[in-house]
């Protein structure tokens, strides 16, 4: 099921062009915006000042030209080359999140359990999203507070940790496309699976929202989970050096920095980035590495774990730009 609508009409200057409110930055340091801390310029930032705006820009931005949405880039290298087309900033800007009182277009809660719906806008901090579930007493979200990202990163991902999956609480997404429509979909309209999430039928579009179903309960207990949860990942995860999380998906049955471990890569270096001696599967700047030292770390760890193991590591990590 598919529903579309537009947004207000902006307001325009003569000659009915649409008069865009938020903000462009010019080449633009992508270090500044990747929790990496490291990469090249984008040609164009724009930073929309709500999500009618972000629908007329990206109206404006001509087919050929590329759009790349960035929540807290907590998964994302961009090359030292750079990268052309149009970055554009959610975070921060597409912030709703409240409890949902429609019904209408929704899909029916089940009739056995006691459940409330949230609605959270893709620039949402995930751990934010599961502090405000456990606030209004509703459990199941703990998890999304071990997720360094946006709900738009975790929707489009099918983020998850410590056993849940994004996609398992999902009821309903709302995208937008090419030609600045908002589509509300159902999560049958996907093929969904571990770190993967695509439409069944393809068709260009970014994830701006989405509707979570979470049972009522304890929310003292969901906050102590929370607190729990976050301790474990302080303890086990290289949070003091910039990082962009885990770099590769689990294999089936295995575990990648088992792995990355068991073939002696803990700690290895090329130039200022390093397989982390804390957590195998996160690789860190130390300090002064490039997004081309990152890379070639990646690619050695890839080949020299299947030289190894005969197992290829898939990527969590998303690279866009050009090398320099």
């Amino acid at each position: 099921m598919r529903h579309e609508y537009r947004m207000n009409e902006p307001d325009t200057a003569g000659g009915g062009v649409p008069v865009l409110r938020g903000r462009f930055l010019y080449n633009e340091p992508m270090r500044k915006h990747v929790s990496w801390r490291a990469g090249g310029p984008a040609q164009r930032v724009y930073i929309p000042a709500d999500l009618d705006d972000l629908t007329w820009l990206v109206r404006s931005v001509p087919a050929r030209e590329d759009i790349h949405m960035v929540g807290l880039g907590s998964n994302l290298l961009v090359r030292d080359g750079g990268v052309t087309g149009v970055v554009i900033l959610l975070h921060g800007v597409l912030k709703k999140l409240a409890i949902e009182s429609r019904t209408q277009g929704l899909p029916p809660a089940p009739a056995d359990k006691d459940t409330a719906l949230i609605y959270a806008q893709a620039g949402v901090a995930t751990p934010k999203l599961a502090r405000f579930a456990a606030n209004h007493n509703l459990v199941g979200g703990e998890f999304w507070a071990g997720i360094p990202g946006t709900v738009g990163g975790a929707l489009a991902m099918n983020a998850g940790c410590y056993g849940s999956e994004t996609w398992d609480r999902l009821v309903q997404v709302e995208t937008l496309d090419r030609l600045g429509r908002i589509n509300e979909r159902l999560p049958e309209e996907y093929v969904t699976g571990y770190r993967h999430v695509a439409l069944k039928q393809p068709h260009p579009e970014w994830f701006i929202g989405g509707w979570f179903r979470l049972e009522k309960g304890d929310g003292a207990a969901s906050r102590a989970i929370i607190k729990e949860l976050l301790q474990k990942r302080i303890a086990s995860q290289p949070l003091q050096l910039p990082n962009a999380g885990s770099v590769f998906r689990n294999p089936p049955g295995d575990y990648a920095a088992r792995l990355i471990e068991s073939c002696g890569l803990k700690g290895h270096v090329i130039g200022g980035a390093q397989v982390s001696e804390k957590h195998a599967n996160f690789i860190v700047n130390t300090g002064h590495a490039t997004a081309t030292d990152i890379e070639r770390l990646i690619e050695h760890v890839e080949n020299t774990v299947e030289a190894r193991t005969n197992v290829r590591l898939i990527r969590e990590v998303r690279i866009i730009g050009e090398r320099q």
